[in-house]
């Protein structure tokens, strides 16, 4: 373990035992489509600024994790769920190797390798590093901004090396999701500042060339996305999601008080150690005092976060990352103390890790496999898709009518395009879909006449959403 090319071995092991198996097996789910959707249709469109679903901009959400599925679908050549979702587990994979080579120095060669492996086995990324969703990407970038921060300060670098590798993934942070991530960030910057009694940094040159490059970054994007759509509505959706959060629209009460118990289910099993943590049991006073201040700036961030009347529990996934570094700090520097008569020394953490980390290698290695294998005939998308794909010709455009975020696209054998309103359906049309309130205009219209419109099928493609499949015929 002393040796930095077995560390970074052992992560990769770890995390292809986890993170591959099955990774393509399981049908898109969930915001999945929200993320490949606009990816293929930057492919198809050539256009990266703005993403698209169907015909409509997609306004929610800034575009790294399109730009990075439509990347990895033009590297592979391949359009499926595995490489969707590569990478989310790529993402996971870059913050286990920046702890044991970055974080090195800092946690020790036990220590290092200690929280890559309580960052890839907690069942919060195990669950979101295996989905194309913005959570492993957006909880990444900010956990390599920490990282990188946290071990050039206590190396005692160069401010301009404390501040300006973690500017690079703050701002691929704010192409993510947005600014959320700078409360986890400057959470336990400022309180790792409190502890040393040093705000001197925060004025230094070299934060402000940090702010500019992570700005910058933001703004590369955001200045031509703003000469290329409507900027007002953009903002409009911007504002309304985060002003929406703030004041509680929609607000459930007991949706809202689970946010902490949920957000700490997403730490499991490790955050089960954390009750038996004791900081005056490290020997060190200077760690000891570190521990309490990455302790406050872990806590103060997830707690807040998580009162946020619209908040919920991912949103505080972030501290995953200063969690695991706390908790391995802990683990390889003897400061667990567990009850009387319950282990035999004070070093028996190292079997209850054991365990923990096989449970994360049996739920990547044989829980998802098992999974896929009992959902392969009850995953409606793709039963839906195989309806489509059987009455539909390969070589026939198929023309979806306005329909809204519908994943079964994803699974289409021909070629798809996207139509706002019937009447932009050319006239060569032969099949074509609509939601269920356009079916009596769809029926009705005389656009292609003497052809005329037919019903073929209805489709459930999610839940209880189903489309109209229509022959356009004599």
């Amino acid at each position: 373990m002393n040796s930095r090319p077995r560390a970074i071995a052992i992560v990769l092991l770890a995390w292809a035992v986890i993170y591959l198996p099955a990774l393509g097996s399981i049908a898109i789910r969930g915001e999945e489509g929200r993320r490949i959707l606009p990816g293929i249709r930057m492919l198809e469109t050539g256009n990266y600024l703005v993403p698209q679903i169907g015909s409509y901009p997609y306004y929610r959400k800034p575009p790294l994790v399109n730009w990075l599925v439509a990347g990895s679908f033009r590297i592979f050549g391949v359009r499926n769920e595995w490489t969707a979702r590569l990478p989310s587990a790529l993402a996971v994979l870059a913050v286990a190797i920046a702890f044991v080579t970055v974080a090195r120095p800092s946690l020790g060669p036990k220590g290092s390798i200690v929280a890559a492996l309580m960052w890839m086995t907690n069942i919060g990324m195990i669950e979101k590093g295996r989905l194309i969703e913005i959570e492993a990407l957006y909880v990444s970038l900010s956990g390599l901004a920490i990282i990188f921060w946290v071990s050039f300060w206590l190396q005692k670098k160069s401010p301009w090396l404390i501040w300006l590798p973690a500017s690079v993934f703050l701002g691929l942070g704010l192409l993510a999701k947005g600014p959320t991530h700078l409360v986890f960030f400057y959470g336990v910057v400022l309180a790792v500042l409190w502890d040393a009694k040093n705000w001197r940094i925060l004025v230094h040159p070299a934060h402000f060339a940090a702010l500019a490059i992570m700005l910058g970054i933001g703004a590369a994007w955001a200045i031509p996305f703003s000469h290329a759509t409507t900027t007002d509505v953009a903002m409009d959706k911007w504002s309304a999601q985060f002003i929406g959060r703030l004041r509680g629209i929609d607000f459930k009460f007991f949706s809202w008080i689970q946010n902490i118990p949920r957000s700490l289910i997403y730490f499991l099993p490790w955050i089960l150690l954390f009750p038996f943590v004791r900081f005056s049991r490290l020997q060190d006073v200077a760690q000891q005092s570190f521990a309490r201040a990455l302790a406050w700036g872990i806590a103060v961030p997830f707690v807040a976060v998580n009162l946020v009347p619209g908040s919920v529990a991912r949103y505080s996934m972030p501290t995953i990352v200063p969690a695991s570094w706390l908790l391995a700090m802990i683990c390889a520097e003897n400061g667990l103390q567990w009850p009387r008569g319950w282990v035999r020394n004070d070093r028996e953490w190292t079997k209850v890790g054991a365990i923990f980390v096989g449970l994360g290698l049996a739920i990547g290695a044989i829980g998802y496999p098992v999974t896929a294998i009992i959902l392969k005939n009850r995953q409606q998308v793709k039963k839906a898709a195989a309806e489509i794909n059987s009455l539909v010709p390969a070589n026939e455009t198929l023309y979806a009518v306005n329909p809204d975020y519908q994943p079964v696209f994803f699974y289409l054998n021909g070629p798809v395009k996207y139509p706002s309103y019937l009447k932009g359906l050319p006239a060569n049309t032969h099949y074509f879909i609509v939601q269920a309130q356009n079916e009596a205009e769809a029926t009705a219209t005389q656009k292609f006449a003497p052809r005329r419109t037919y019903p073929l099928a209805r489709i459930h493609t999610r839940g209880q959403r189903e489309v109209i499949l229509f022959r356009v015929g004599q």
